[in-house]
């Protein structure tokens, strides 16, 4: 039995300049964490040839193109698994909370066959793989960050390059910095649950008309390392993250609605320097950047929201078990 753990994603700044809508045209960048929730995927030999997968459903198959679930077939395409196979998975947190899920669960399920099969895979093979399944493969309209943000773990700086080629350079700071960062960090859960792919697809369409914008992100995303890097008041990357919300936000439809933007301006007025929607939009967990003399304040003013407690995490995909 193999078991890996494999963790979710916050970012900060510059979404959306990881789609090749607009790295192709020049380089994007985004800011990111790994956080500790995690995604668990189990691998198991079953009696038989049969494959079972175990998620939301359960499939029981003869063979892997039978199977419904896309990521699972595909990662079993690719490694080479086809039979006899017991798959199953659990999350700490629900799908479609924008907090990269989807790649989190590829890039579990790819480092768990990969040492099924007796095989070591690097992040950097991890991150690749789940980015050909999802997006050359599977045809989704999303981006690369998460994959890597996932299998690299850590608090980075991701470049997306014309060439396709992905830097992954960790925000190099000192220890008291990242520390006071996650007490910074209020994460809220809107209990809306939504379709990345629906409002990246539209995004896509719009990168075009949008690469000033999205130019600007990047940018910010960009100047939020370098603040963390050189230990200036971090006050200075609350505000970045507000200047780099109200530029997504008018990035296309979709990303926010009347709900977000009245809990995101509560926060503001009860002390909050900047804050985001995760993930593509929509929905899912909203981000702050808080002091700690105004936390309990945002609290009561959101109280309609449930609060998640989270650490950053330095860790990547990860083999948690190697049995017989």
């Amino acid at each position: 039995m193999i078991i890996s753990r494999t963790p979710f994603r916050i970012s900060f700044a510059g979404g959306g300049t990881d789609l090749a809508a607009f790295y192709r045209h020049e380089p994007g960048a985004v800011t990111s964490s790994a956080v500790d929730k995690y995604m668990y995927i189990t691998v198991n030999k079953r009696f038989d040839e049969t494959i079972r997968v175990s998620y939301s459903k359960t499939e029981i198959v003869g063979t892997v193109e039978e199977l419904e679930h896309p990521i699972v077939r595909e990662a079993l395409k690719l490694t080479g698994l086809t039979e006899g196979l017991e798959i199953t998975s659990i999350a700490d947190l629900p799908a479609g909370t924008g907090m990269g899920s989807s790649s989190s669960f590829t890039v579990g399920l790819l480092n768990a066959l990969h040492a099924y099969a007796g095989r070591y895979a690097s992040a950097e093979q991890l991150a690749r793989e789940a980015c050909r399944i999802e997006i050359d493969i599977l045809g989704e309209p999303i981006g690369k960050q998460d994959q890597y943000a996932a299998a690299y773990g850590g608090l980075n700086h991701i470049q997306f390059n014309p060439d396709e080629t992905v830097f992954v350079d960790p925000v190099i700071s000192a220890n008291e910095t990242r520390v006071e960062l996650s007490e910074h960090l209020l994460l809220l859960y809107t209990g809306v649950k939504r379709s990345a792919s629906t409002i990246l697809a539209k995004q896509k369409e719009d990168t075009q008309k949008k690469l000033d914008v999205l130019s600007k992100m990047r940018d910010l995303s960009r100047e939020m390392a370098r603040v963390l890097q050189s230990g200036r008041r971090l006050t200075e990357f609350g505000e970045l993250m507000h200047q780099a919300w109200e530029l997504k936000r008018g990035v296309t439809g979709g990303i926010t609605n009347a709900d977000v933007d009245r809990w995101y301006e509560m926060a503001r007025e009860a002390g909050a320097l900047g804050g985001k929607l995760l993930g593509a939009g929509g929905g899912g967990f909203l981000l702050f950047f808080v002091e700690r003399q105004n936390r309990q304040r945002v609290r009561e003013r959101l109280a309609e929201l449930r609060e998640l407690p989270f650490r950053l995490e330095p860790q990547g995909a990860k083999i948690l078990y190697v049995g017989g």
